[in-house]
Protein backbone atom coordinates (compact mmCIF):
# COMPACT_ATOMS: atom_id res chain seq x y z
CA UNK A 1 0.00 0.00 0.00
CA UNK A 2 0.86 3.52 -1.10
CA UNK A 3 0.92 6.30 1.55
CA UNK A 4 -2.25 8.35 1.19
CA UNK A 5 -2.34 12.23 1.14
CA UNK A 6 -5.26 14.40 2.17
CA UNK A 7 -5.89 17.44 3.59
CA UNK A 8 -8.86 18.62 5.86
CA UNK A 9 -9.60 22.63 7.30
CA UNK A 10 -11.43 23.66 10.07
CA UNK A 11 -11.93 27.64 10.49
CA UNK A 12 -8.53 28.85 9.92
CA UNK A 13 -6.51 25.19 11.04
CA UNK A 14 -5.28 23.45 7.85
CA UNK A 15 -3.96 19.78 8.69
CA UNK A 16 -2.09 17.58 5.71
CA UNK A 17 -1.48 13.82 6.60
CA UNK A 18 0.07 10.84 5.34
CA UNK A 19 -1.61 7.51 5.94
CA UNK A 20 0.34 4.14 5.28
CA UNK A 21 0.04 0.99 6.44
CA UNK A 22 1.38 0.04 10.38
CA UNK A 23 0.43 -0.66 13.81
CA UNK A 24 -1.56 2.80 14.51
CA UNK A 25 0.86 5.53 15.65
CA UNK A 26 -0.17 9.37 14.91
CA UNK A 27 2.64 11.98 15.39
CA UNK A 28 1.44 14.67 14.84
CA UNK A 29 4.09 18.06 13.64
CA UNK A 30 6.44 15.63 14.48
CA UNK A 31 5.61 15.34 18.00
CA UNK A 32 3.47 12.57 20.20
CA UNK A 33 -0.38 12.30 19.48
CA UNK A 34 -0.87 11.97 23.13
CA UNK A 35 1.44 15.30 23.43
CA UNK A 36 0.61 17.74 20.90
CA UNK A 37 -3.21 16.65 21.84
CA UNK A 38 -3.36 16.40 25.53
CA UNK A 39 -7.50 16.84 26.28
CA UNK A 40 -8.97 13.00 26.19
CA UNK A 41 -11.79 15.55 24.50
CA UNK A 42 -9.43 16.23 21.70
CA UNK A 43 -7.95 13.09 20.87
CA UNK A 44 -11.35 11.01 21.11
CA UNK A 45 -12.02 13.89 18.32
CA UNK A 46 -9.12 12.54 16.10
CA UNK A 47 -9.80 9.13 16.49
CA UNK A 48 -13.64 8.48 15.73
CA UNK A 49 -13.40 8.04 12.16
CA UNK A 50 -10.62 5.27 12.69
CA UNK A 51 -13.08 3.39 15.82
CA UNK A 52 -16.53 4.08 13.55
CA UNK A 53 -14.70 2.44 10.49
CA UNK A 54 -12.78 -0.26 12.66
CA UNK A 55 -9.54 0.42 11.26
CA UNK A 56 -7.89 1.58 14.34
CA UNK A 57 -4.52 0.40 14.90
CA UNK A 58 -3.89 -0.66 11.43
CA UNK A 59 -2.74 2.80 9.67
CA UNK A 60 0.32 5.07 11.04
CA UNK A 61 -0.77 8.63 10.31
CA UNK A 62 1.94 11.85 10.09
CA UNK A 63 -0.07 15.03 10.37
CA UNK A 64 1.21 18.55 9.73
CA UNK A 65 -1.18 21.05 11.09
CA UNK A 66 -0.89 24.51 11.45
CA UNK A 67 -3.50 28.03 12.04
CA UNK A 68 -6.36 28.25 14.62
CA UNK A 69 -6.33 26.51 17.58
CA UNK A 70 -6.29 23.40 18.92
CA UNK A 71 -10.28 22.19 18.66
CA UNK A 72 -10.35 23.34 15.24
CA UNK A 73 -6.98 21.57 15.10
CA UNK A 74 -8.34 18.15 16.09
CA UNK A 75 -11.19 18.88 13.46
CA UNK A 76 -9.44 19.60 10.82
CA UNK A 77 -7.32 16.19 11.33
CA UNK A 78 -10.41 14.39 11.91
CA UNK A 79 -11.69 15.30 8.30
CA UNK A 80 -8.73 14.57 6.65
CA UNK A 81 -8.41 11.14 8.55
CA UNK A 82 -12.31 10.73 7.17
CA UNK A 83 -10.97 12.06 3.75
CA UNK A 84 -8.29 9.05 3.68
CA UNK A 85 -10.35 6.42 4.77
CA UNK A 86 -12.84 6.65 1.50
CA UNK A 87 -10.06 6.50 -0.49
CA UNK A 88 -8.42 3.26 0.53
CA UNK A 89 -12.17 2.00 0.96
CA UNK A 90 -15.26 3.77 -0.61
CA UNK A 91 -17.72 1.60 1.87
CA UNK A 92 -16.52 3.54 4.40
CA UNK A 93 -18.05 6.60 2.85
CA UNK A 94 -21.39 4.75 3.91
CA UNK A 95 -20.64 5.01 7.71
CA UNK A 96 -18.89 8.46 8.03
CA UNK A 97 -21.23 10.38 5.77
CA UNK A 98 -24.22 10.30 7.99
CA UNK A 99 -21.97 11.10 11.04
CA UNK A 100 -21.28 14.53 9.37
CA UNK A 101 -17.14 13.49 9.11
CA UNK A 102 -16.73 14.10 5.45
CA UNK A 103 -18.29 17.75 5.53
CA UNK A 104 -16.06 20.59 5.58
CA UNK A 105 -17.65 22.83 8.29
CA UNK A 106 -17.92 26.36 6.77
CA UNK A 107 -18.56 28.57 9.87
CA UNK A 108 -15.49 30.90 10.04
CA UNK A 109 -14.68 34.06 12.03
CA UNK A 110 -16.83 37.39 11.11
CA UNK A 111 -14.53 40.05 10.46
CA UNK A 112 -14.76 43.29 12.54
CA UNK A 113 -16.83 45.95 11.12
CA UNK A 114 -16.01 49.67 11.19
CA UNK A 115 -17.69 51.83 13.88
CA UNK A 116 -18.40 48.75 16.13
CA UNK A 117 -16.80 46.72 18.93
CA UNK A 118 -16.43 43.73 17.03
CA UNK A 119 -18.23 42.47 14.42
CA UNK A 120 -21.81 42.89 15.49
CA UNK A 121 -21.43 43.99 19.26
CA UNK A 122 -21.62 48.34 18.87
CA UNK A 123 -20.22 50.92 21.45
CA UNK A 124 -21.60 51.04 24.41
CA UNK A 125 -24.75 53.68 24.57
CA UNK A 126 -24.18 56.77 26.80
CA UNK A 127 -27.62 58.55 27.25
CA UNK A 128 -25.90 61.84 29.15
Amino acid sequence: MEVINTSGRRKTSVARIYLSQGEGKITVNKREFGDYFPSEVLQIKVQQPLELTNESGKYDISVNVQGGGINGQAEAVRLAISKALCEINAEHRLTLKPEGFLTRDPRMVERKKPGRRKARRKFQFSKR
